[in-house]
């Protein structure tokens, strides 16, 4: 080896070599840089990589052989023969060693420099695909293309697609008459909710085949801003070209991460015919028109067509989600999940997410998967909608405000999403930002009812009563939806509560009750029912409240129905009742549910004088969910065991988080009153710690609200220091 080694060198073998590589390794940094400006293909770089790994074997070969000397290109001499000395001899080794130099210098510097790769920054585009013009006397074509295409656009991570169904509900709220959404309505739709593009398409017969035609139209001017077409050669092709043109339409909307050709044209649809992409997308409709047993038929015969499926799947297990068989959804969501490789990495993150949400309400791994999905695709309006949502319920109201910020960027004017940030900001004790973005949409749309629950809590929270009864009054005659007039009667009935004058309260609730029992709505009778059996413990009448806590749980299974009917037992005296309702609650797996079973454990406990156990409990309650209810009880745990100090810190922490107490169980339904007797407890643990003033004040407030007395109030009556 060292004969070798020592030929090598005197053939001027690694000379060569290192310059080569030197050389080589420079004119491919180069080129990493300059080819993309001049917007050279990407097999350029590759040709030249490989070119270079290429020559130098070819190199060495002729390094071996040849040699540059002073006569020229000669053949390497033999040992035996006489010398000739190449060119320039040791100052080759510098010259070497100074390509390489240059080389390493060059490669560090344009890898520092240029810093990571990354990708250009889109803005955010919105679309909404009106219905195609169907002429070809195919009934199956009709919502099918509009589908395909829908699920073709969303490939593009900056691209988002406003939901047609709620889209045409829109429409015909803003033009009656309108029965399709053809380009003209989604215009319409379009402006009103601030989406950038419609997309308007038609098919067409074409010999054996089919044409099918896009426009990309400016909603507001009507200008078309591109033109796109493909065809079919068959009925069975008409997918495939619905994933060309959608590929078309993602190239004409900037989008970089597109993959021309048949692998990302197959990933647009994966039912495995026609037929059973039809019935999934009539399913899909009947579905969001609450018609699941209908929409059930429907996904089964897609999925019995294509086994393959997994969207559909998913959507049959959410309809018999819906339907109360738990069972069924649980095994066929198990399927869905197993044929996510079906579905598009968008898709896929939708389904896990909707899945943790719904189904095992594991709120964390929820917002892991929407968070995900929003991180990979910024722009999809949907995922950081359930993203808030997701996060909300998990009780992180500052994430939810954030993300129902992030929506109004891509929809500013969208009437959903502006009312789910005004709820966020309610939620979280923003009550200004609360009340100017409801009375900005009660402005814009004084017809929307939702908007009107948050304006009304920001007014009882400023102390103007007048003005929520106002608001909520506005919500009952803003709608001629019987749930909007149910919600508002309810709360009027919880401000009445508040203020202490029951009688009211428990008037608007009963002649309520008649009006929802005869509208077959008992999910609201039952709030109503246990609203009112709360109105009777304030009075200190007891039997009544029992028995209106018994129609609640006869109308509705409920967590928010069971939780509050446990309290009123309790404060009947009757602990075996609730005890019953605390062990159905820790039996559950989402973590609130158990948080709240402990939570009445502790009250039994704390009632029958086990004050540490009560608070252990609490505490064992706030690791499962840091709910406000369960500090608001802990509070009182602090108070009965003497630990005053304990139990202020807690009643203060529920003053700083009075948004959740508004609508305590996070289900939008006005719960103020909860917030009545919190001046009342705070009090007993400031004149337990000696503070007077402070507690006489409380006293005070809590007395302004209970006019017609009560145990409580006369309790703060007898307290109030001279």
């Amino acid at each position: 080896m060292r004969k070798f080694f020592k030929e090598l060198r005197r053939r001027e073998v690694l000379r060569a070599a290192g310059l080569y590589v030197g050389i080589s390794w420079i004119a491919i940094e180069a080129s990493s840089v300059m080819l993309p400006t001049f917007d050279a293909p990407e097999w350029a770089l590759r040709a030249i990589i490989i070119a270079a790994a290429i020559g130098f074997p070819i190199t060495i070969v002729l390094a071996w052989i040849y040699d540059i000397t002073g006569a020229g290109i000669v053949k390497q001499a033999d040992p035996t023969d006489t010398y000739v000395a190449p060119i320039g001899g040791r100052r080759m080794d510098f010259v070497v060693i100074g390509v390489l130099s240059v080389a390493l210098v060059f490669s560090v510097y344009m890898n520092v420099s240029s810093g990571p790769a990354t990708t250009e920054k889109l803005d955010p585009v919105s679309v909404l695909i009106a219905d195609f013009e169907n002429r070809t006397g195919e009934p199956l074509f009709d919502g099918l293309l509009e589908q395909a295409l829908n699920i073709g656009v969303e490939g593009a991570p900056h691209v988002t697609s406003f939901q047609r169904i709620s889209a045409l509900e829109l429409a015909k709220r803003l033009q009656p008459g309108v029965q399709r959404l053809d380009a003209a309505a989604a215009r319409l739709v379009a402006v009103r909710e601030g989406i950038n593009l419609v997309l308007a398409g038609s098919i067409d017969p074409h010999g054996a085949g089919f044409e099918l035609a896009l426009q990309g139209i400016d909603p507001v001017s009507g200008e078309e801003v591109f033109d796109v077409s493909s065809g079919a050669k068959s009925r069975d092709a008409v997918l495939v070209a619905i994933g060309s043109l959608s590929e078309d339409v993602r190239e004409e909307l900037g989008d970089k991460t597109l993959k021309r050709g048949e692998e990302a044209t197959a990933e647009t649809f994966t039912a495995a015919s026609l037929e059973a992409a039809g019935a999934y997308t009539t399913a899909i409709q009947l579905a969001y028109d609450g018609k699941h047993e209908e929409a059930v038929a429907l996904y089964r015969q897609a999925t019995e067509m294509d086994p393959n499926f997994g969207r559909a799947f998913s959507g049959w297990a959410l309809s018999e989600f819906k339907l109360g068989r738990t069972d069924k959804a649980t095994q066929l969501w198990q399927k869905a999940l197993s044929l996510m490789g079906t579905m598009t990495e968008r898709e896929r993150l939708r389904t896990l997410g909707l899945y943790y949400a719904s189904v095992t309400r594991n709120y964390e791994n929820a917002v892991e998967s929407f968070s995900e999905l929003v991180r990979k695709y910024p722009a999809d309006a949907a995922g950081h909608n359930n993203l808030a949502v997701s996060a909300f319920l998990s009780l992180d109201f500052q994430t939810a405000s954030d993300e129902g910020r992030r929506i109004l960027e891509i929809y500013p004017t969208s009437q959903l999403y502006r009312s789910n940030f005004a709820l966020y900001s309610m939620y979280s004790g923003d009550f200004e930002s609360a009340a100017a973005e409801a009375q900005a949409l009660i402005d814009d749309q004084p017809e929307y009812g939702t908007s009107y629950l948050p304006l009304a809590i920001a007014r009882i929270a400023s102390g103007d009563l007048d003005a929520a009864r106002e608001a909520y009054r506005g919500m009952a005659a803003a709608e001629t939806s019987e749930h909007r007039a149910s919600l508002a009667t309810l709360g009027l009935a919880d401000l009445s509560s508040y203020a202490g004058d029951f009688d009211d309260a428990r008037r608007l609730l009963t002649d309520g009750i008649e009006i929802d029992i005869a509208a077959e709505n008992s999910s609201a009778a039952a709030i109503k029912y246990i609203v009112l059996a709360q109105t009777y413990t304030a009075d200190g009448n007891y039997s009544p409240a029992i028995a209106a806590a018994k129609q609640a749980l006869e109308l509705s299974a409920g967590d928010s129905i069971a939780i509050t009917a446990a309290r009123v037992f309790l404060d009947a005296g009757e602990t075996d009742a609730a005890a019953e309702i605390a062990i159905e609650l820790t039996a559950k797996l989402q973590s609130q549910s158990r948080a709240y079973g402990l939570m009445i454990q502790a009250s039994i406990a704390r009632v029958e004088g086990n004050h540490v156990e009560a608070i252990d409990l609490l505490r064992s309650a706030i690791d499962l969910a840091d709910l406000w209810l369960v500090r608001f009880e802990l509070g009182r745990a602090y108070l009965d065991a003497e630990y005053f100090a304990e139990a202020l810190d807690q009643f203060k922490a529920c003053e700083e988080r009075l948004g959740e107490a508004t609508a305590i169980f996070l289900d939008d339904t006005p719960s103020y009153r909860y917030l009545a007797t919190l001046p009342y407890w705070t009090a007993r643990a400031q004149q337990g710690l000696g503070m007077l003033t402070s507690a006489n004040q409380g006293y005070e407030t809590f007395l302004a609200l209970r006019p017609s007395g009560g145990p409580l109030a006369d309790d703060a009556r007898q307290r109030m220091e001279p």
